[in-house]
């Protein structure tokens, strides 16, 4: 993005958040609220498609895990994307927000053999992940050919990035067939070669903290398999390569970085006939198409001082913000502080914590940061929050999920919101929490008595 494209998007981000509690989306009923930048979406999906534009067929996915909410996978489908989905959840989700099944890639490790027979039976594309599961696929076609793509993921075993969790192409991870092992590579050539319906390859590196040239290193080596299956088989029988998503945001600042364009820039450097169109592509990006149009708001409910450090207790912790409040080194955010009527803050900074309401000590969204002094009653902003955060509720303390709501500027310049997603009642959190088998362990246990 150019720099006014970027003040464009922190001021619609500020706008937004004034709009959200002038409209009571957001204040002392409502002291949570996730809000989505659609623009930003877009123009992150425009970019998306502008660094890989040439000769290469390529399907972008995105990963439903970085936000598996219904209205958001449609902004996504009407904008051209496919899905790629992990679990029968996130698979019930992508088609009701409308991807057809030609537009969907099921990866996950651990599919069910029902799982497995509705992706064959509907056509959509399967990333296998084991020799056991490949068998499991030959005894569900039984000699029929596929009506979709079929894959096999490969574990480059590259190594790891800055964060081991994020890391899936170490020597051990849970992953796909670990190419480095004793006889894996030629396991795998002679998988292809006695399955004709196996004609793609994928392989992913990993994503947040992982550098541009390790993950490229992935790719690169699923692109060498590849071409020697095909020349060992004497037959183009790999048509497409999934080369996964993980693109790293930048949680440092408003810039985006590094880019799509910086990504295949290295990409066409490590692997120079990646792109020369003999070999479908197929991306599956997440994060880094929606983390930067989301915001989190949240009403400070008290401020406090321990140990000479201000506090400042707010309603967003690790409910929300989980990796961050577990991981606060790997997944650190930027913070905003807007007064009672959403505007932004000035004056002398002071250094301040960033609590949540969850009950224990380390639920801190930010530790010994400078913000100018923060009051009962203002706005604390999370940013960079579009993807996982409230999407991917924890439900610690029974704390129930927050609404979510999209927003654009008209070409009024007014702020427009669209809800997403309702708030959760408290007596939702209860629904959820057994309500309606409340006497079961104590029929149980009344029955235990009348045995006696």
């Amino acid at each position: 993005m150019t720099s006014g494209a970027l003040h464009q998007r922190g001021s619609a981000r500020e706008a937004a958040l004034a709009r959200a509690v002038e409209d009571g989306l957001l204040g002392p009923r409502a002291p949570l609220v996730g809000l989505l930048d659609v623009d930003g979406v877009l123009a992150a999906v425009d970019a998306l498609n502008e660094a890989f534009e040439g000769p290469a067929p390529v399907q972008h996915t995105f990963a439903a895990k970085a936000c598996g909410l219904v209205p958001v996978l449609r902004l996504l489908a009407e904008a051209g994307m496919g899905c790629e989905v992990a679990s029968p959840g996130e698979l019930e989700q992508a088609l009701a927000a409308g991807f057809t099944y030609d537009r969907l890639v099921f990866d996950s490790p651990a599919k069910t053999v029902e799982e497995l027979e509705f992706a064959l039976a509907h056509g959509i594309a399967i990333n296998l992940d084991n020799f056991q599961e490949m068998a499991r696929v030959d005894r569900l076609l039984a000699g029929r050919e596929a009506s979709g793509p079929i894959g096999l993921r490969v574990n480059p075993q590259v190594g790891a990035g800055a964060i081991g969790a994020m890391s899936t192409a170490t020597t051990t991870s849970k992953f796909g067939v670990a190419l480095r092992d004793e006889g894996a590579v030629d396991a795998v050539i002679e998988a292809f070669a006695r399955r004709p319906w196996l004609n793609w390859l994928h392989a992913h590196v990993g994503s947040q903290g992982c550098p541009l040239p390790l993950i490229a290193q992935g790719v690169r080596a699923a692109y060498d398999l590849a071409e020697r299956i095909n020349e060992e088989l004497g037959r183009a029988q790999i048509t497409g390569l999934d080369i996964g998503g993980g693109l790293p945001v930048n949680f440092d600042s408003e810039d985006d970085r590094p880019t799509y364009a910086d990504h295949v820039a290295e990409l066409r450097s490590a692997v120079p006939g990646l792109f020369d169109g003999r070999y479908a592509l197929i991306t599956e990006f997440g994060r880094s198409l929606l983390a930067k149009s989301g915001t989190i708001g949240s009403i400070v409910e008290y401020t406090k001082s321990a140990g000479g450090r201000r506090i400042a207790v707010t309603h967003a912790g690790a409910q929300v913000a989980t990796r961050t409040v577990f991981m606060p080194d790997a997944w650190p955010l930027r913070v905003g502080v807007f007064d009672a009527s959403g505007r932004p803050k000035r004056g002398p900074a002071e250094v301040v914590d960033i609590a949540g309401p969850c009950c224990f000590a380390g639920d801190l969204t930010a530790t010994g940061r400078e913000l100018p002094a923060v009051e009962p009653g203002d706005v604390v902003a999370l940013y960079d929050t579009g993807a996982y955060y409230f999407s991917s509720h924890f439900s610690y303390n029974s704390l129930p999920r927050p609404a979510v709501y999209g927003y654009r500027t008209d070409s009024d310049g007014q702020v427009v919101l669209a809800l997403v997603r309702e708030a959760q009642s408290v007596r939702g959190v209860v629904e959820e929490s057994g309500l309606s088998q409340a006497d079961a362990l104590v029929a149980l246990r009344s029955a235990k008595a009348a045995e006696r």
